[in-house]
């Protein structure tokens, strides 16, 4: 039985199963789990066996004859969400069965061979990865601002939600507050190495903070430039003269795609290390206390058994919680049939005080779910109280 369940049905070659399961297979092993183990793989003839109480979703790659036909629709009769592949929107209405047609669907990319967003598309309807998309532009205006400005309006048009300074904090706002705020809700810092970059103090701060917090940096080097060794260990893409249109940009398209496309192999390494670092931080404090850790269940619930016996299941979150993340808890925990109370586990440093005191609201005033900061956790889970 897997914890989080797939399917690859339709008109799909071999090559295409074999490098979508191959890209899948990586993906998961960065949250420190494998496939035909917590993750099962199924075929049309296979999908009738999957586990009714695991997360499930499918993806259906159109073809003239609607292959998987029947495994497509028993899926879609018992709302398993199912993504509509197709190689062109233009074959939509024709290769695509008409019950799945009011399903918006995916269009395969040249640039994207291996299939990277369609597996990260997967992996967000079983839960594995969060929907929101979030990107963070760090740069110096005066050096790359008509390139930041094109990342922001390309990422965004593929779905991503990308923080700007210049776009995204209204007027009134503590500029500052909120744009940590949004680094700590992001799943990737999109760098625009320039040659002054590290001469500005907030980028240098951005760069600093997006390291403490483990959020993985895309680094897009400008030409004849050398590299500050503090980024040493960041994706890099290097740029040459002929890949941008003045020196501050814009970036020719075919080299902004591969930026497009490396931000989403990037998001996914980022989440599932920032997942297995609360997770590691929740385990040591749990062992401090006495407490033991005693596995995790569905949907990554962690099983604690406190110094007095009692058990908890706890949720680590990446990121900025909000009302909508309580509720997806609850209703996790509802379908798992635990009988305690959850824990939403996450990282506070960063978040806004008036974010932390909404946050706090929440708690005292919706019963269903407990918070617990990652960076208290021994300290409150030591006087747990039920």
């Amino acid at each position: 039985m897997g914890i989080y369940e797939l399917a690859i049905l339709g008109s799909v070659s071999p090559e295409q199963r074999q490098r979508l399961t191959h890209v899948l297979e990586q993906m998961v092993s960065e949250f420190g789990l494998s496939i035909d183990d917590e993750v099962k793989i199924y075929d049309s003839e296979t999908s009738v066996d999957r586990n009714r109480s695991s997360a499930f979703a499918a993806v259906y790659f159109g073809g003239e004859d609607h292959a998987d036909i029947e495994a497509a629709s028993l899926a879609f009769s018992e709302s398993i969400p199912i993504i509509p592949v197709v190689n062109s929107f233009d074959q939509f209405s024709t290769h695509i069965p008409d019950f799945l047609r009011a399903t918006n669907g995916y269009c395969l990319k040249k640039e994207d061979p291996e299939m990277i967003e369609l597996a990260a598309i997967m992996l967000e309807c079983v839960g594995l990865l969060h929907r929101q998309r979030r990107v963070f532009i760090s740069y110096r205006r005066t050096e790359s601002r008509e390139a930041a400005l094109q990342m922001h309006d390309l990422l965004t048009s593929r779905g991503f939600d990308v923080f700007l300074d210049t776009h995204d904090i209204r007027p009134g706002d503590p500029f500052q507050d909120v744009l940590w705020h949004r680094l700590c809700d992001s799943d990737v810092l999109v760098m625009l190495d320039t040659p002054t970059y590290f001469e500005s103090r907030w980028t240098r701060e951005e760069i600093g903070r997006a390291r403490a917090k483990e959020i993985h940096v895309l680094r897009v080097v400008w030409p004849d430039h050398e590299p500050n060794k503090m980024t040493d260990l960041a994706e890099t893409i290097y740029l040459d003269h002929k890949d941008l249109v003045s020196v501050s940009g814009p970036i020719i398209n075919g080299k902004v795609d591969e930026i497009a496309l490396k931000v989403e192999s990037v998001r996914s390494r980022s989440i599932a290390a920032r997942y297995m670092s609360i997770t590691g931080r929740l385990r040591a404090d749990i062992e401090k206390i006495g407490a033991r850790f005693e596995g995790v269940g569905a949907h990554r619930a962690i099983a604690i058994k406190l110094i007095d016996d009692r058990k908890i299941w706890a949720y680590p979150v990446v990121g900025v919680p909000t009302a909508e993340t309580l509720n997806d808890i609850a209703n996790k925990a509802r379908l798992a049939d635990q009988k305690e109370i959850p824990v939403l586990v996450y990282d506070d440093i960063g978040i806004r005080e008036a974010w932390s005191a909404h946050l706090q609201w929440l708690e005292d005033n919706i019963k269903a779910v407990r918070g617990l900061k990652i960076t208290q956790a021994g300290w409150m889970l030591a006087a747990w109280e039920g």
